[in-house]
């Protein structure tokens, strides 16, 4: 396994009041698999993914990567979040470049790895499709070319695991829909692990080669969905009777975990009543 969460907990505050974030998470994850996280709000999805990350550290149990326990952050680990966070001073290139310079400022890198990272930041701008944009400031872009931005200076430093925070939840849903054909495309090119977080369950089924649905309060694994699409995605595949079936499983159980179908069952009975009284 390229990661390993073993009997993962996580408690934020002292007691009495503390709150248990992630309660004995097991969860592997194979080299090259694209794992998206799906639940309900609270339940632990960015959590989860931020111990990953090494930004949290857990409380009990182990979480490895390659057998080696994580014990902060790793250039083998790269983050991308919803918000861009992308320097308004500097154009796309420098962006992309600067972690990799600023490295290299650091260390005393010979010029030969300087120039291998400028190789590197121009071949993610052709990747990405900003070549074009090479010089431009990041309030020139359109959201969805900031977040391409923010994707490939994540990669700039050839990351083994790609971790992504809910990346397209404020974009509009056309754009949405290419940047997805786009992650899919940089995953099987740059052959990285994906761990995904998203709200959104048919952007879960479309990206991810397993789809792992947690429960909240507290946070927790209920249960993990195989995607029954073969791994080329084309958006048509939404239509598909496999897909439609999958995406109302992981609806309902979502309800059921969050609490949402009593509390719509409710509302039915009281617009029943309503209905019955003419009101």
């Amino acid at each position: 396994m390229k990661i390993e969460c073993k009997n993962v907990w996580k408690f934020f505050g002292e007691e009495p009041k503390q709150t248990t974030a992630l309660q004995d998470v097991n969860l592997g994850i194979a080299d090259n698999e694209f794992i998206t996280l799906v639940g309900a709000s609270g339940c632990g999805k960015s959590t989860l993914l931020r111990t990953l990350a090494g930004l949290e550290i857990h409380s009990k149990g182990d979480v490895l990567v390659e057998g080696k326990a994580i014990t902060g952050p790793g250039q083998d680990r790269a983050m991308v979040f919803q918000h861009y966070s992308l320097y308004p001073w500097l154009r796309v290139s420098e962006n992309i470049r600067f972690c990799r310079q600023l490295s290299a400022h650091t260390q005393n890198r010979s010029s030969a790895d300087v120039e291998a990272a400028s190789g590197r930041a121009d071949a993610l701008l052709k990747l990405m499709g900003l070549t074009a944009s090479a010089d431009a400031y990041p309030n020139q872009l359109s959201g969805g070319m900031q977040q391409r931005v923010a994707i490939a200076r994540a990669l700039m430093g050839k990351p083994r695991i790609l971790l992504m925070d809910e990346p397209f939840g404020a974009l509009d849903a056309q754009t949405r829909e290419v940047m997805h054909d786009l992650i899919l495309h940089v995953h099987r090119l740059e052959r990285t692990t994906i761990v995904f977080v998203t709200h959104d369950v048919e952007e879960a089924i479309y990206l991810g080669h397993r789809v792992v649905l947690m429960a909240p309060r507290p946070g927790r694994i209920d249960s993990i969905y195989d995607v029954p699409l073969p791994a080329k995605r084309e958006q048509d595949m939404k239509l598909s009777p496999e897909f439609t079936r999958l995406k109302r499983q992981l609806l309902d159980r979502i309800r059921e975990t969050s609490g949402m179908k009593t509390d719509l069952d409710q509302l039915q009975k009281l617009t029943q009543v309503a209905d019955e009284r003419n009101l």
